[in-house]
């Protein structure tokens, strides 16, 4: 079962639903999902059979989940993501801080093998767009891809309420250009998405099988396709969690992106039209165009 944020065909009012493996859409009586998750656990149940009791009594909308305008999951405060989780992601990484030579052992290494792995806070809600809305690009980089993620929910405890898709947008020339321009190369208007739906947690007997799918299309053609699975992680996701929990407060709804496995050729970087397709099996899939906003900042050194 999945949970989504519509906006009602006709009032456009913000809608909340449960979507069966049927592909049928119930709306919930609930002002938003985060009051959905609290009133379940506040009844000491599980979210999926907490939904089924209240669906068993009512029938589905008329509009099917291709129709309905979808919007950002939940109602998020935080967006955080791990860094250099899959091996993939490392040689990435090791390219850009060689510029293309890998002739050296970098910090990535270090990384990748050390105890403690690279959290970063990625997103505000504010930064955060969701499904079929536009990702920007940065205007003063010249190497941006998507990074498709598996995200996990959060709820004030840290417990994986469920899962969903997320695209951590990034800069690879200026990460590459110095680690500590991270946030930089990470953080701008609209640059990560999530979405389309949340997975409920009981409903996933092994979140490691998850296949993370993603597309590229450039004026109607496809210009890159590839795909990996979560179980190519370095670590484990509770063990990212627990790191993610130390010392730190967690809100109700918090998305955590687990690093990506998948990374397109050096020589590509987004450009404006494309659009981004990333779909995991059982979640759905998270769709975005991407723009280059107008009105470029432009920088003077004196």
């Amino acid at each position: 079962m999945r949970i989504i944020r519509f906006k009602e065909e006709n009032s456009k009012k913000i809608q909340v639903g449960a979507v069966t493996e049927k592909e049928e859409i119930f709306g919930l009586p609930f002002e938003s999902v985060l009051q959905l998750f609290q009133k379940a656990e506040s009844e000491n149940t599980e979210p999926f059979h907490f939904i089924q009791e209240i669906i068993k009594e009512r029938s589905p909308i008329s509009s099917s989940l291709k129709n309905v305008e979808l919007l950002v999951p939940i109602e998020i405060s935080e967006v955080w993501a791990s860094g250099v989780t899959y091996q993939k992601s490392r040689e990435a990484r090791n390219y850009e801080a060689t510029e293309g030579k890998l002739d050296a052992n970098t910090f990535y290494d270090k990384v990748y093998d050390a105890k403690r792995p690279e959290i970063f806070l990625k997103a505000t809600g504010q930064r955060t767009v969701g499904p079929h809305d536009e990702v920007y690009l940065r205007s003063d980089s010249n190497w941006q891809v998507p990074e498709p993620e598996l995200g996990l929910v959060l709820n004030r405890k840290g417990k994986v309420i469920g899962y969903t898709i997320g695209n951590d947008m990034s800069c690879r020339d200026i990460e590459g250009e110095n680690p500590l321009y991270l946030p930089q190369a990470k953080i701008w208007k609209n640059s990560c998405s999530v979405g389309p739906a949340i997975r409920l947690a009981e409903t996933v007997e092994d979140p490691y099988e998850f296949q993370i799918n993603c597309r590229i299309i450039r004026d109607g053609e496809k210009v890159f396709e590839d795909y990996a699975k979560v179980n190519q992680l370095k670590r484990t996701l509770n063990e990212l969690v627990d790191y993610l929990k130390k010392d730190n407060e967690i809100f109700d709804g918090t998305i955590f992106l687990t690093g990506t496995c998948i990374v397109p050729p050096n020589n590509f970087t987004l450009k404006q039209g494309d659009i981004i397709e990333i779909e995991i099996l059982g979640i759905g899939t998270l769709s975005n165009l991407v723009k280059q906003p107008s009105g470029e900042l432009t920088i003077s050194y004196k």
